[in-house]
């Protein structure tokens, strides 16, 4: 990964160990085996974990990962926008799309890119004179598609509105009520 001016500068102000730590994670290793293969040294996975925690909350460790986070964001061209027009896609893919006149599913060399693109599983039954037939095609889940689409930030089909106001003479008070699951002992607060 090619780094910029600004991420280069970042990482100048790291220790070897955190720049390790930060390439590790963005490897897609986890925070623990990024902490161990940058020469962490804890007993337990435990302590590893809390150690690898703690080298991401330094803010110096913090900036320069979310610089490079925001850089492959970047490269990979994936944001709000795209994700909510990837999302309209599947709503609108049509199964006779993919079927001639006579509603037998077409070669899927004949498919619109779209369904090509969405179909996560085919399972071909081979007959005997070298045909194959498609058995099962799994398709996109149009409903959890449509729950995706409603919990979009642009969207937000699904979003609770609360509105309140306040008297300033008359405040509003609010009592939390928190439930242990260790001991099922509860304490309001």
């Amino acid at each position: 990964m090619k780094l910029t001016q600004e991420q280069a500068a970042l990482a100048d102000e790291l220790n070897g160990r955190q720049k390790l730590f930060v390439f590790g994670l963005m490897s897609g290793k986890t925070q623990r085996q990024a902490y161990y293969d940058a020469g962490g040294t804890a007993k337990t996975d435990q302590t590893a974990d809390a150690c690898a925690s703690e080298i991401l909350s330094n803010p110096k460790v913090k900036a320069f990962y979310d610089s490079l986070m925001d850089k492959v964001a970047e490269e990979a061209q994936v944001d709000a926008t795209y994700i909510l027009k990837r999302l309209v896609e599947i709503d609108q893919m049509d199964v006779l799309d993919i079927m001639d006149d006579q509603i037998k599913i077409l070669p899927l060399r004949d498919w619109p890119k779209i369904w090509r693109q969405y179909i996560s599983n085919i399972e071909n039954l081979e007959l005997t004179d070298a045909e194959g037939v498609f058995k099962k095609i799994k398709w996109p889940d149009k409903v959890k598609n449509l729950e995706l689409l409603g919990k979009h930030v642009s969207v937000g089909a699904f979003k609770d509105k609360i509105e309140h106001s306040s008297d300033p003479n008359n405040p509003i008070n609010m009592s939390l009520k928190v439930v242990f699951e260790n001991d099922g002992e509860a304490s309001t607060e």
